[in-house]
């Protein structure tokens, strides 16, 4: 080869690597520019804007950046109550801000606990003697619980505020499941352990009606009175009980009704709105389009407010989400990741433990193990105090087993004490289909569970004493740690649900309060004076992987949002939404067999398979699949 081309090709290799080390720069540059966190220099005079697009959570979960791309979409956004509660109450001492902004466009709901001590932050920034205003294309009943605290209430005129109450329907599969012969063998401990009924029931058994009318009872109460409470002239009792007349009364127009009602205080758009910000907070310099004003965004002032440190560590470990056994989670409480966080934290010089609970239960072995690795401290005489979120139930309440101090609010639904297991089994719908099963076995318990040849009546027997064990050891958890006779656990317990209320009342939980209350608590009780201490929130990391998810992607389901709070119809197309979600969720865990469950199937406001991702379901759901469409 000549020397010309020995010096081409040396070019030509260098013009490469330049090319492809300049593409690595930009694609770090653009991962950097995309995942950046908020800047605190980002605070400017004016408003606090807080523009809750998706739901309030107790811990956010992690985004699965594979699965988020394959998709097409990032999930719906989830804000921490803790985070808005701390930007609100900073917000109430901050000079640079004027007014605090809360757009619920596209705002989907939260549990009553979270909007509740939302409420009462907001309260605290009107105390101030700051204005909080509130902007929505509609208003639905997690919208008017946050609404009800502002000082002005706007509503789109194409909008309309619709109260509509807990409470709905459950789907009950029994003569789906007899007709296209799938056999839904149901083993349970405790007679109101209501979530195997859609399995094996076409209607509600009146056990479960009169439980689960009970809490929604209390539930609706405590909402009317939070509500009429911080916004009087609310005429809550019209809106509700006389729908019809409520909307004649507003000429059939459904923003008017709203606003003779006293649900909201002024119709107009995003730009009328706007106008009367900037009055308030002052004009946008830089932004001179209609409806702008001066703000800061929510991300940039939260990072502007840290949460206080010094003084003696309080540990905070967080159970959201379904318990499930493995490494799931932030967001669904996987038993292990859980217990290995205790267990690395019991080195770290905690002054204290607040366990803090959202979760309707999920694996009966996941909350032995978290219960567990939360007796580990106990052992070392490490305070723990356990406060209850909006869900505390079955296995949710399992892992409150080791504290010494159980706190919860009013709303919060907790109990559920009991244990169940679904397995489907086909033997008719094979029959039909011309599939039998023949062996040899040498036990009665050889090749069983078969659920195309059947259960024996030992595997049956099997399979009911597992189940009947691990509500005794339930039971016995109860007992020690209530200082109540197993006797009286059972009665209280059998899958029974307890509005926190109630709850107090029947020994189940100590006093009343919220997480704040049980850090203060767990603080004083281990010796640290005053504000001597700050809490250390167990395997919290920023996820560089979620807002450059969030940037990549747009997400239908955010899109979609968008409507689901513009009135009437857009509540059917959210109830559908929910319906599906349920119908998903109900045929799923019929569909994988998972072990004794200590969860609460039935709890209101719980979203099926909330905060885990559907499971494959294998050969059980085709077989399935095909018995239904030969059906």
């Amino acid at each position: 080869m000549s020397f010309v081309g020995k010096v081409w090709k040396l070019l030509v290799g260098v013009k490469d690597g330049l090319v492809l080390l300049f593409m690595l720069l930009f694609f770090v540059a653009l991962f950097g520019i995309l995942s950046a966190r908020p800047s605190p220099g980002q605070v400017r005079e004016g408003a606090l804007l807080i523009e809750l697009s998706g739901t309030v959570v107790e811990e956010k979960s992690a985004i699965d950046p594979i699965t988020a791309l394959l998709s097409g979409s990032a999930p719906i956004a989830e804000y921490q109550a803790r985070d808005i509660i701390r930007a609100l109450d900073a917000a109430a001492t901050d000079d640079r801000i004027k007014a605090v902004v809360i757009d619920l466009t596209t705002f989907v709901g939260g549990g009553q606990v979270h909007l509740t001590a939302i409420g009462e932050a907001m309260g605290r920034v009107r105390a101030a003697k700051k204005p909080v205003l509130t902007f929505a294309l509609g208003y639905a009943d997690d919208h008017m619980l946050l609404a009800a605290h502002a000082s002005e209430v706007w509503l789109d005129p194409q909008g309309a505020a619709l109260i509509t109450g807990p409470g709905g329907s459950f789907l009950y599969f029994a003569e789906l499941l007899e007709k296209v012969g799938v056999n839904a063998r149901v083993y349970r401990a405790g007679d109101y352990k209501s979530a195997t009924e859609p399995y094996s029931r076409n209607s509600m058994s009146p056990e479960a009606r009169e439980n689960i009318g009970s809490v929604y009872g209390a539930l609706w109460e405590e909402w009317q009175a939070n509500v009429k409470k911080a916004r009087p002239e609310a005429d809550l009792a019209q809106v509700t009980g006389d729908v019809t007349g409520w909307i004649a009364a507003g000429g059939g127009d459904l923003a008017t009704a709203a606003l003779k009602a006293g649900l909201i205080d002024k119709l107009g758009d995003r730009v009328a709105f706007g106008a009367r910000v900037a009055d308030i907070a002052g004009e946008d310099r830089f932004d001179k389009k209609p409806g702008a004003f001066a703000a800061s965004e929510f991300d940039a002032f939260l990072a502007a407010s840290p949460e206080k440190r010094g003084g003696r560590k309080i540990g905070v470990v967080t159970i959201a989400g379904e318990i499930v056994d493995g490494e799931a989670g932030p967001g669904t409480a996987g038993g292990t990741r859980i217990a290995d966080l205790l267990d690395d934290a019991l080195d770290d010089d905690l002054a204290a433990l607040v366990v803090r609970v959202d979760s309707p239960g999920g694996s009966a072995i996941a909350s032995e193990e978290i219960r567990r690795a939360v007796q580990r401290f106990r052992d070392r005489k490490i305070p723990v105090a356990v406060s209850f979120a909006n869900i505390a139930a079955s296995g949710g309440y399992w892992v409150a087993t080791s504290s010494d101090r159980i706190f919860a609010q009013p709303e919060t639904i907790t109990g559920s004490i009991g244990v169940f297991a679904v397995i489907p089994s086909f033997e008719q719908a094979a029959a039909r289909i011309g599939v039998n099963a023949d062996g040899y076995r040498t036990t009665p318990l050889a090749g069983q569970p078969d659920i195309i040849a059947g259960f024996s009546p030992e595997i049956d027997a099997v399979l009911q004493a597992g189940v009947a064990s691990t509500y005794r050891d339930f039971l016995a958890r109860v007992s020690k740690s209530r200082n109540m006779p197993v006797e009286r656990v059972d009665m209280l317990g059998g899958g029974r649900l307890w509005d926190g209320g109630a709850a107090r009342q029947v020994g189940l939980v100590d006093q009343f309060g919220g997480i704040e209350d049980a850090l203060a608590w767990a603080a004083a009780k281990a010796g640290a004076e005053g504000d001597d201490w700050h809490p250390v929130y167990l395997g919290e990391s920023a996820d560089n992987f979620d807002p450059l998810i969030r940037r990549l992607l747009t997400s239908e389901a955010e899109n979609a949002n968008a409507t689901r709070s513009g009135g009437p119809f857009a509540l059917v197309a959210r109830r559908q939404n929910e319906l599906a979600a349920r119908l998903t969720g109900d045929v799923e865990r019929l569909m994988n067999a998972q072990g004794v469950q200590a969860i609460c199937l039935e709890c209101p406001g719980r979203t099926p398979m909330q905060g885990r991702p559907a499971a494959s379901s294998g050969g059980i759901a085709t077989l399935l699949r095909l018995l239904l469409a030969a059906d």
